[in-house]
């Protein structure tokens, strides 16, 4: 059986949003605030931290009203308007439609651990020695970070179909 694009589009959200929350809601039972647990030494470490802000707690020093706009109400509108594109532009290659419901799963997780919490739970850390160093991420940011990657990707693909094709 094969499923309708829509009905495809909404699975695929709605896996990355559970994937994000079923981790979240084990890191919030069986983690404590800033606990450190190494999976890999140093490398790649498990920590609970509730992020206030944005990417890497940017915006967490702001106004409660200016985080409700920038952090709740914005995201809101351009989630809605990108799920709105990917579900009237039926001209969109497989690639770019799963790297934009990846980012739109993060990104839905996010805004939703905001409105319930009042925070977003970030919990992974990589150190790679210096040579690679991350903040203290989540599954979600994961998608949206893949999603990305996807698009730019799916651009170039684009661009070479178009070069084929002239």
């Amino acid at each position: 059986m094969k499923l309708s694009r829509t009905a495809s589009i909404i699975l695929l959200i709605v896996a990355n949003i559970a994937i994000d929350q079923i981790s979240k809601f084990i890191v919030r039972a069986k983690i404590a605030q800033y606990e450190v647990i190494e999976l890999i030494g140093d490398a790649f470490i498990l920590t609970k931290v509730e992020n206030e802000g944005a990417f890497l707690g940017m915006g967490s020093d702001l106004s409660p009203m200016l985080k409700w706009a920038l952090l709740l109400i914005l995201p809101v509108i351009v989630l809605g308007g990108v799920v709105y594109y990917i579900l009237t532009n039926k001209n969109l290659d497989r690639l770019s439609l799963i790297a934009f419901c990846c980012i739109i799963g993060g990104g839905i997780a996010n805004v939703f651990d905001r409105f319930m919490y009042g925070s977003v739970t970030d919990f992974f850390h990589i150190d790679l020695g210096g040579v690679f160093r991350t903040g203290i991420f989540n599954v979600a940011d994961m998608s949206v970070s893949l999603g990305m990657i996807l698009l730019v990707i799916a651009s170039f693909q684009q661009k070479k179909r178009e070069k084929l094709n002239a």
